[in-house]
């Protein structure tokens, strides 16, 4: 049987404009994912999303993994998303991965506990027999990590570094799979490729779980005013022309990552607010990986 890191391969692609309810009525979703599949890509991580959002991308391709990155623990009770699971993976086995997380309190109502609400979703999922291997937590802190190591197939951090996927690496051990996302801005240029970057940023640096875990990894209070400086911006995104690209992806494997989610982000993307596919992006990416 294909593992779960064989069957993400080492690079995919992050995007929340695929599970876009235009992208999907267009059809143009689907015919993204298929071109993905066929430039070499092994996944495709849905921002914001549940299984609904899957199936239209798992139907289009024949052997593209699928990924909720991140399906919500307060938007979908476990045991709904158990079933939804246990159904596609009944008509596409080993096509869909369940990454789940525990959002943030400023976009969640009903945020609180996140720790023991993970468990708790983790204990409905095993009731609704979901095999833990299938499934991946959003984990930033060691706790959580932990808990991806014990609960659950591995790990998906969102908006890190290379320093913290080594200090993952370390936690998790060698079994689980490791998939960090990486944001890439195709600009040559460094004030305009930083200033995409930085209009981009903006809606994380508002959220404490991202700011508390650039602290633990030694960045300060200075480097989240004017929308994050060079420091971090070079830190947490991959800029530049092919070869500088290519480098920042690679120091995250060379740290410790089985997989590279990749998220391209254009000027005047906003965070959270699924905007057109950036085809021609994902094109150049496959050229840079070749």
């Amino acid at each position: 049987m294909v593992t779960l890191k064989e069957s993400v391969g080492r690079y995919g692609i992050w995007s929340s404009g695929l599970r876009s309810e235009e992208a999907l009525a267009s059809g143009e979703a689907r015919e993204a994912a298929a071109e993905l599949e066929e430039l070499g890509f092994g996944a495709v991580w849905l921002g914001m999303s549940g299984a609904e959002h899957a199936v239209p991308l798992i139907e289009a391709t024949s052997r593209l993994t699928v990924a909720t990155g991140i399906l919500s623990i307060w938007r979908y009770e476990a045991a709904d998303a158990a079933a939804d699971f246990l159904r596609v993976e009944s008509e596409h086995p080993g096509r869909f991965v369940l990454g789940i997380g525990a959002s943030h309190a400023k976009l969640a109502a009903q945020y609180r506990r996140p720790y023991a609400s993970m468990v708790e979703y983790l204990d409905g999922l095993d009731a609704g027999g979901v095999p833990a291997g299938r499934v991946v937590l959003a984990a930033l802190g060691p706790k959580m990590l932990e808990l991806s190591r014990d609960r659950a197939g591995g790990a998906h951090p969102y908006l890190v570094t290379p320093e913290h996927t080594a200090q993952a690496r370390d936690i998790l051990g060698q079994g689980p799979l490791l998939a960090p996302e990486l944001k890439v801005v195709l600009d040559t240029d460094p004030e305009s490729a930083r200033a995409t970057a930085r209009d981009y940023l903006a809606m994380y640096l508002g959220l404490p779980n991202y700011t508390n875990s650039f602290l633990r990894l030694g960045f300060t209070e200075n480097d989240f005013k004017d929308g994050g400086s060079d420091r971090l911006i070079d830190a947490v995104y991959a800029w530049g022309d092919d070869t500088r690209i290519r480098q920042r992806i690679d120091a995250f494997h060379e740290a410790g990552a089985d997989h590279v989610a990749l998220q391209v982000v254009e000027p005047g993307s906003t965070a959270g607010a699924p905007g057109p596919l950036p085809r021609a992006g994902w094109r150049r990416l496959a050229e840079v990986l070749a």
